[in-house]
């Protein structure tokens, strides 16, 4: 394995090279993504500016730098550029492809046949167990140990192969907790309402640093005899070269909590607005029918009636809410 230069301030941003199995990936989620914007837009409706430029710049972006930028060129003789490109594809990665909801997207876009069959596996009992919040993020948990505490990294590191289904690990490991917490569609239990995913992403955030804690405090060097013997002379200490991994892990971690509950509020935010809305509509046309003459109100009992069982009685007459009172004081 050829040595590469120096690591300096302008290689950092300046070295690059070419990941074709990670290429290829990029290539097909941002081609069916970008399929399913257009067939969206054939049909006249529209999908938000904001989420196709997250799934493309954050995901997609991320899965870039950590596959091709420098931290690929030096994670064979540096630990902490691996360490980084680790929690890029496990954290920053999935947040970003999240926030493109391609779930709902693809649920939309995909003719009706299909559209049925990606309901009928993403309801199945296998992605159930998988993304149910506390089993997800134990399989993050134990992804990043697994990964640096067996000879998992260090034959990566030898294992070209190997090194490129890590990444792929990390990707999905890392999907199966964000995905189902921040779309749209209902691919949670009923009981993980906004409160609740709220607090599994807080819970998930401290969770998340256990991983750079331990490797920052860890004696045994992590794949030590490899970097031991692929450590450039100009390289640091192989000790502190694995603290400053296992910093930049917890700092990344906790960096990616705050956008992810920020995301987690305003979804929270809009979706009590919508139900607000659509109370207040409810409440508008339920008090036209109380102020109506009583012809009216006749016909519209009437007409109730004959449109089904549960619409016989309005609602201010069976609830006890003070609204209700109110409405049967007025009549």
């Amino acid at each position: 394995m050829e040595t590469p230069p120096q690591l300096t301030d302008g290689r950092l941003f300046s070295s690059w090279q070419a990941d074709v199995p990670a290429l290829l990936v990029v290539v097909v989620l941002g081609g069916l993504y970008g399929w399913g914007v257009l067939r969206l837009r054939r049909r006249g409706e529209a999908w938000p500016v904001a989420r196709t430029a997250a799934f493309a710049v954050l995901g997609l972006g991320t899965i870039v730098v950590a596959t091709m930028s420098a931290l690929a060129v030096y994670d064979r003789v540096l630990f902490w550029p691996a360490a980084v490109q680790n929690v890029l594809l496990d954290l920053i990665a999935p947040l970003g492809l999240a926030l493109g909801d391609p779930l709902r997207l693809a649920l939309r876009a995909l003719p009706e046949r299909a559209t049925a069959r990606a309901q009928a596996a993403l309801t199945g009992r296998l992605v159930r167990l998988l993304t149910f919040p506390l089993v997800s993020t134990a399989l993050v948990l134990a992804t990043e140990l697994t990964i640096y505490f067996t000879p998992y990294f260090e034959t990566a590191l030898a294992d070209n192969w190997l090194h490129q289904l890590m990444y792929l690990h990390l990707l999905l490991a890392g999907s199966l907790f964000v995905l189902p917490v921040l779309t749209r569609e209902e691919a949670l239990p009923a009981w993980c309402t906004h409160p609740v995913r709220a607090g599994l992403v807080f819970v998930d955030g401290i969770i998340d640093a256990v991983p750079g804690i331990v490797v920052m405090t860890h004696g045994t060097l992590i794949a030590g005899s490899w970097y031991l013997s692929h450590s450039p002379s100009w390289a640091p200490d192989v000790q502190h070269d694995q603290q400053l991994g296992g910093g930049a892990m917890v700092s990344i971690a906790e960096l990616v909590a705050l956008p992810f509950l920020l995301a987690i509020l305003v979804q929270w935010a809009r979706t009590e607005r919508a139900e607000t809305v659509a109370l207040d509509r409810r409440l508008d046309e339920e008090l036209e029918v109380v102020r109506a003459t009583p012809e009216e109100a006749a016909a519209a009992e009437t007409t109730a009636s004959a449109e089904g069982p549960d619409l016989v009685r309005p609602w201010w007459e069976t609830e006890n809410s003070e609204v209700a009172q109110r409405i049967r004081g007025q009549r």
